[in-house]
């Protein structure tokens, strides 16, 4: 799907969910991770939630990918 029609949080959520998954860990194992809920983890997962610019940084640190990885079509 192109990314001008996939809204830039579900795309963030997919790609994020996808990189979890590659490393094996649960959305609660991440959440620790990253210092949030896991409610919270499956919100952006689920393109649901705004993340901001250090929240971006925070996730693409405990997936160990580039940040740009997480925004890529």
């Amino acid at each position: 799907m192109s990314i001008l029609l996939m809204d830039i949080r579900e795309l963030f959520g997919r790609n994020m969910r996808k990189a979890r998954r590659r490393l094996g860990i649960s959305q609660a194992a991440l959440a620790v991770r990253v210092g949030v809920d896991r409610a919270h983890v499956s919100l952006m997962e689920r393109g649901q939630q705004n993340v901001t610019l250090l929240t971006l940084w925070q996730v693409s640190q405990a997936l160990e990918v580039r940040p740009a990885e997480l925004l890529e079509d």
